[in-house]
């Protein structure tokens, strides 16, 4: 009788939980349809009474939320491929291949590790500048080509890959580069799929960066414009929620469907590591 008892009281847990984990996002969703106003009544109501489609219609046609998702679709796609081409080709490189100063230089990229992002964000900024980036979809996008934690989690997963596999392609006369692009890859799939959910993520919702390297208003990712329209319609909550919901939902649909392969990759991860 215990088992069933402590199971019930388990799943309990784990349901109450979930509906509080959930709770905001359905409620940002349900204020999102309602009228002007609506949502500042005591208490407040958690279905609308009269649905309506006018807060997303404004966010549209007033203050041009499709170009904003343009722009974060853009950076983040393309910083997501970009990194995903540098981690794995420096993850496999430290795993697998000889070289002067490897251990070193892991070592050393290990260490910056413990850096606060904040901290660089001055000489990178200073970096974009010389580089004519600034103002550019290219000055998002070059700080997020590579990271320490994307080369890191390939070169750990690498290292499981067997010796005798690739040396059997070298034997049979495969270059190296032919030897990561049709074997060393497709192994790596489950940490690449992970990685790249992380890294598309994390652009998709980087706030900092895009408000320091951004002064154009046309270029600005849906973070930073829902920042500037909160402070133009502070009190319109249902506008506000609108604006949430279409920055939200593109990346929550993204990992609902890719969730499977994400959690695929991280108890690989952890099984291989």
């Amino acid at each position: 009788m215990r088992k069933p008892i402590a199971r019930f009281w388990i799943n309990a847990a784990l349901l109450i939980g979930a509906v509080a984990t959930a709770f905001p996002l359905l409620w940002m969703i349900s204020v999102s349809f309602m009228p002007t106003g609506a949502a500042g009544h005591f208490p407040p109501p958690l279905l609308p009474e009269h649905p309506t489609l006018d807060n997303y219609r404004i966010m549209f046609e007033r203050h041009s939320a499709g170009r904003y998702l343009f722009n974060s679709a853009l950076v983040a796609t393309l910083a997501t491929l970009i990194s995903l081409f540098f981690n794995t080709t420096a993850g496999y490189a430290f795993a697998k291949l000889r070289f002067p100063g490897r251990e070193r230089i892991f070592r050393a990229l290990l260490g910056a590790l413990v850096i606060p992002g904040q901290v660089a964000m001055i000489p990178l900024f200073a970096l974009v500048k010389e580089l004519g980036l600034v103002s550019t979809y290219g000055g998002v996008i070059v700080p997020a080509m590579a990271s320490i934690f994307g080369i890191f989690l390939v070169r750990q997963y690498a290292l499981s890959i067997p010796e005798d596999l690739l040396e059997a392609a070298r034997i049979d006369g495969a270059s190296e580069w032919r030897i990561f692009r049709s074997v060393v890859v497709p192994l790596l799939k489950p940490i690449l799929i992970t990685l790249g959910i992380l890294t598309f993520l994390g652009t998709w919702n980087d706030f900092m960066w895009p408000l320091i390297v951004l002064s154009d208003q046309k270029l600005y990712t849906l973070p930073v414009a829902l920042a500037g329209l909160s402070r133009e319609y502070v009190q319109d909550n249902e506008l506000m929620m609108a604006g949430a919901v279409i920055t939200v939902m593109p990346v929550l649909i993204l990992f609902l469907a890719l969730q499977r392969y994400y959690i695929a990759g991280i108890l690989a991860g952890s099984v291989k590591g």
